[in-house]
């Protein structure tokens, strides 16, 4: 399914979208990056999603050039990590193709304007955006331009912050989703906030998801029941690998047990439509009460309350409908403890 979907008005399918963010996880292996593909495809992911930074503008030169030691197989200063991490066209290249091999979405996170630049050459058809970009206006401003669907997440933001970058959305009649998210990681259950979701959609009138860093995943699929019609959920081949994100990611049963879990949350959400099923007419019909003779009835006698009682089955006339019958004459005799019908009286 794509994504696109989310963006034509009033087009309810009931279906979540669910993406697999496999971020940063391929830890700069080309071979790692196609065969997480292959991982979210098989789980039945509709997207998977990667990112794109430009590491030199990506922070301040005593920011990028710090020691760092946390993972020494990449690199000793923060420059050196991200440099590992990112990928060439060539193999975000090989990456779509195998994507398209495998019937799923590539998504891409743009992190700064040269990676937009990079993503638009590539050909992306629908950008994602984090939550710390709602503070970059010219990253809002240069994606909004494009007016290409744009899902957005809404992390470690306040008010005015979402309201500007919508409105930058909006000006440039460029479609947009926004993702309710907790920039904790992990995000303790009680941190959720999934009210937030309501919240959202009502505020902005615009499809809204969750994009969840949280152990496990139950608030994932408490956001789906509560009307997300997005996801986007971290994914790793093995949380043990070294990197930034794979502590906090599921490991492949798992992401497809959160999707199998999403699709089963979809059939029970239902329609909104009160009604009663064919399945449930048959309980209905065997614990619903009816009317029912009290004493036995002669013919032509006429029917009042204290001829009557409710019992079981449901099968013959409702209390609702007594009011029907009550002073109307019986065209036969009824023996006690019997379901009265419509047939027993005179026309």
């Amino acid at each position: 399914m794509s994504s696109t979907r989310f963006f034509n008005s009033n087009q309810e399918t009931g279906r979540v979208y669910v993406i697999a963010e496999a971020g940063l996880n391929h830890n700069g292996s080309l071979e790692l990056a196609k065969e997480m593909v292959d991982i979210a495809a098989k789980a039945g992911a509709d997207a998977v999603k990667f990112q794109k930074r430009t590491v030199d503008i990506l922070a301040i030169g005593t920011v990028l050039d710090a020691q760092d030691g946390r993972f020494p197989t990449f690199g000793s200063t923060y420059r050196q990590i991200r440099e590992h991490i990112e990928l060439d066209r060539a193999a975000y290249q090989a990456i779509m193709n195998q994507c398209r091999d495998q019937g799923i979405e590539f998504l891409c996170t743009a992190f700064d304007l040269p990676a937009m630049a990079f993503l638009e050459d590539l050909g992306l058809t629908t950008y994602k955006l984090a939550s710390h970009s709602l503070g970059n206006l010219p990253l809002l401003n240069g994606v909004a331009q494009l007016q290409k669907p744009t899902i957005l997440s809404t992390g470690m933001a306040e008010w005015d912050e979402i309201d500007r970058a919508v409105e930058i959305f909006q000006s440039y009649h460029a479609p947009l989703a926004l993702l309710h998210c907790v920039s904790i990681y992990p995000t303790p259950p009680e941190a959720s906030n999934l009210a937030m979701i309501e919240v959202l959609r009502n505020r902005y009138n615009l499809p809204v998801g969750y994009s969840g860093h949280e152990i496990g995943f139950l608030p994932t699929l408490a956001a789906v029941a509560m009307g997300a019609t997005i996801v986007e959920r971290h994914f790793t081949k093995d949380a043990t690998l070294p990197g930034f994100d794979h502590k906090i990611s599921l490991e492949p049963q798992a992401l497809t047990d959160m999707i199998s879990a999403i699709r089963t949350i979809e059939t029970m959400r239902g329609s909104g439509l009160k009604s009663v099923s064919p399945q449930e007419m048959v309980t209905r019909h065997k614990y619903h009460v009816s009317m029912v003779s009290a004493i036995p009835l002669a013919k032509n006698e006429i029917l009042t309350t204290d001829h009557i009682v409710y019992r079981n089955p449901g099968t013959g006339i409702p209390p609702k409908d007594a009011i029907k019958y009550l002073g109307r004459r019986l065209a036969q005799a009824v023996e006690a403890d019997v379901l009265i019908t419509p047939e027993m009286f005179d026309a």
